[in-house]
């Protein structure tokens, strides 16, 4: 079963630190990070989103650095892992939904996908970045050039800075708010009690999926909805 980028991108030498251990804050200290990363969503006037393969592990696709990510497991000479479902059909999960949601609403004003972020794009990744008075990065350990950096264009030029993620990385001094724990918890969390993820993802609508011919499952509708609660 293939693992579509992944595994083209697993064979590189730059891999910096990987399978560190990961964090995890207590419920409570959880809660309270979570009611502070609200405050600084509804206080901002130009949020960016920056993501990191960690947004899609809950869709079954594997990360890079995790325990057994793909990079770790290349590094102790270990099979690359298996997929839980063809990359094709993997589904958006929590986070995904809750970012298209905050831009529906108008607190997200741009997203960088680091994984898919091509040269020609850097420089308005850059230009938002300088614009943005809070950068999320969410699902990434901030370790690769020259994408890792953007975020800190918005603290140099006043801006604040909030990673989620399950390790520690090399920027989290520069943070405002570091919560350690998962992608879904805390974005979806913000987004679920401030009412604002109404109208979740329709496969129904899917412009991808309907641009494609795909064997349709029954299956994949209970997947979806399982992460999707109406309430």
């Amino acid at each position: 079963m293939s693992l579509g980028y992944a595994e083209k991108l697993s064979y590189r030498e730059d891999l910096g630190n990987v399978g560190m251990s990961e964090l995890f804050d207590p419920s409570d200290i959880l809660q309270s990070k979570i009611e502070e990363l609200a405050k600084l969503i509804e206080e901002s006037k130009h949020l960016v989103a920056f993501t990191g393969a960690g947004i899609s592990t809950s869709c079954g696709i594997p990360d890079f650095r995790g325990p057994t990510g793909i990079w770790t497991l290349q590094r102790e000479g270990k099979p690359l892992p298996k997929a839980e479902m063809p990359f094709h059909r993997a589904m958006p999960g929590l986070t995904h939904m809750a970012l298209a949601e905050l831009e529906k609403v108008g607190f997200l004003k741009f997203v960088i996908s680091q994984d898919a972020l091509p040269p020609k794009e850097i420089n308005p990744a850059e230009k938002h970045c300088k614009m943005a008075d809070l950068v999320i990065c969410l699902g990434t350990s901030l370790q690769i050039t020259p994408a890792c950096n953007l975020p800190l264009k918005s603290v140099r030029a006043g801006g604040k800075l909030v990673i989620i993620n399950l390790q520690a990385t090399p920027k989290d001094k520069k943070a405002a708010l570091v919560i350690h724990g998962q992608v879904d918890q805390g974005l979806y969390s913000f987004a679920k009690v401030r009412s604002i993820c109404q109208s979740w993802y329709s496969i129904a609508r899917d412009r991808f999926i309907l641009s494609k011919s795909f064997l349709w499952r029954p299956s994949w509708f209970n997947h979806l909805s399982e992460r999707c609660p109406s309430s």
